[in-house]
């Protein structure tokens, strides 16, 4: 049946059953005759047809909507940064999985396979629910290179190549952390009692910083050092993940975590968002000397530097949860957030308001905690400032319109060049939407099966081998759903 003719059934049902419930009989004669349906049209048959639409229900849907489109926030201005970049991966090619499972991540990433010590290669990476890793070809084809099926007793939820590859930490649904060098599993951590859901690290000269968060309410913070005679990727050398240096224990689930630079001090901090808050806390990642196996009982808590609240101005107990927050490619300042919101996922571009050395030994859990000689009414200011410096900051809040629920995990990625960035949904379509504007302006489909869950989303630059032997840069999106399907989107 045509959109159309649907649209207008679907219209005339809910006109008849509204005459028919209250008891407009004549005029409900009329209005069958009129529009040509049946005598029984709009009536309820069942329980299910009883909970669904009315015409109070649109009304209802539509005062909600309307409502909640006054605290969105486009970017209307005439300056030409930030348009969506042309052209834009738009072709979808379905890569052929080894098994028939779920999706849990993807990603293209430098990845040494083997314990040879050779330089990595760059490989398109799949993660699956049947606890299976696989490595694909980037070039035509896709072929399958490797698959890991023992590496994880659980499956892998998420990983992070680090020094160029050769080394690889997995987390998986068992609350593990692994060390991968090669096809081999050189060490292992068990921290986390449930799902380790995040891993992100960082590197820096000879020292790598890792964090994990799970959903024991739990992040821990480690730190990988390579002796001054050998590095850490080095096959002869023994390599270790060790103790956490140091955790942070959260009242609810963390939803994401980040690695940034400080952009005044440069300093390293962790950044964390957690559920039934709105806030992003900053969490300072300084170094450790390294803790005997037998003192884990004074492992020592991050210190928090400060809090940003992406709802400044909101007087609802919780309005959203940052689920995922993505740095962008070109702005060390910068992120992108995806939120919990329902039932539509919303985006915010937000400039990070780093805690300055005069402000850290403020109480982060009230404005003028660390004045209390301040009469109310300076309080109230001073709160007042906090809640509008962090509402300047929201620089977009857009609607993506990509359906989710209480249960779904929004995914925001960046484009490589900046322009915009990509959000999953479980519709089974990827949405682009436009930096300058926090508008949706191309909209992906005939990859997944429509109404399935996108469960991962990743965006980048890709180099490829070109007729002549020349390296040719080609942009990149991949997507992995509930489908069992892994699609990569080329331009």
């Amino acid at each position: 049946m045509p959109a159309e003719a649907q649209s207008s059934s679907l219209a005339g049902d809910l006109v008849a059953r509204f005459l028919r419930t209250h008891n407009y009989t004549e005029t409900l004669h009329v209005f069958l005759r009129e529009a040509g349906l049946p005598a029984n049209a709009g009536q309820i048959r069942d329980k299910d047809e009883e909970d669904s639409w009315t015409i109070e229900g649109v009304l209802d849907e539509k005062r909600a909507f309307d409502k909640s489109v006054k605290f969105e926030r486009y970017n209307e201005s005439d300056n030409d940064k930030d348009i969506w970049s042309l052209p834009a991966p738009s072709n979808p090619t379905i890569i052929q999985t080894p098994t028939s499972s779920n999706l849990l991540s993807c990603s293209v990433e430098q990845w040494q396979y083997h314990d040879r010590n050779e330089q990595p290669d760059p490989f398109l990476v799949a993660t699956g629910a049947d606890k299976q890793l696989h490595l694909f070809q980037t070039s035509a084809g896709h072929e399958l290179v490797q698959t890991f099926t023992g590496t994880s007793e659980a499956p892998i939820l998420s990983y992070a190549p680090i020094q160029a590859g050769k080394l690889v930490l997995l987390t998986n649904m068992s609350g593990q952390l692994l060390l991968q060098r090669g096809a081999s599993i050189v060490d292992r951590r068990h921290d986390h009692a449930k799902y380790a859901v995040k891993v992100v690290a960082h590197e820096e000269n000879d020292t790598v910083w890792i964090a994990t968060a799970g959903w024991d309410s739990k992040i821990f913070l480690y730190q990988l050092r390579s002796s001054s005679s050998s590095s850490l990727s080095d096959k002869d050398s023994a390599v270790s993940i060790g103790e956490p240096v140091a955790q942070i224990t959260l009242p609810t689930n963390p939803e994401s975590i980040l690695f940034v630079r400080h952009v005044d001090t440069n300093e390293l901090v962790l950044l964390v968002s957690r559920r039934d808050s709105t806030y992003i806390y900053y969490y300072q990642v300084k170094s450790q000397p390294p803790t005997p196996a037998t003192e884990t009982s004074q492992r020592s808590e991050c210190v928090l530097l400060g809090k940003q609240n992406l709802a400044p101005h909101s007087n609802a107990w919780v309005a959203f949860s940052p689920a995922c927050m993505a740095l962008s490619p070109h702005d060390p300042g910068l992120i992108a957030v995806a939120t919990s919101t329902l039932p539509h996922m919303k985006v915010m571009i937000v400039r990070l308001l780093f805690p300055s050395l005069e402000t850290r030994g403020d109480d982060v859990d009230g404005a003028g905690g660390r004045e209390p000689e301040l009469t109310q009414a300076a309080q109230a200011l001073a709160a007042l400032t906090l809640q509008n410096r962090e509402d300047a900051a929201i620089m977009i809040q857009a609607n993506t319109f990509a359906p989710q629920t209480a249960y779904s995990t929004p995914q925001v990625v960046w484009r490589p060049d900046g322009s915009g960035v990509w959000v999953n949904g479980d519709d089974g379509v990827v949405r682009g939407l436009e930096v300058k504007s926090g508008k949706v302006v191309t909209v992906l489909k005939n990859g997944h099966e429509a109404g399935c869950k996108i469960r991962a989303i990743w965006a980048g630059w890709v180099e490829l081998s070109g007729p002549s032997g020349e390296w040719v840069r080609e942009e990149w999106l991949v997507s992995g759903g509930f489908d069992k399907r892994l699609v990569v989107w080329k331009v």
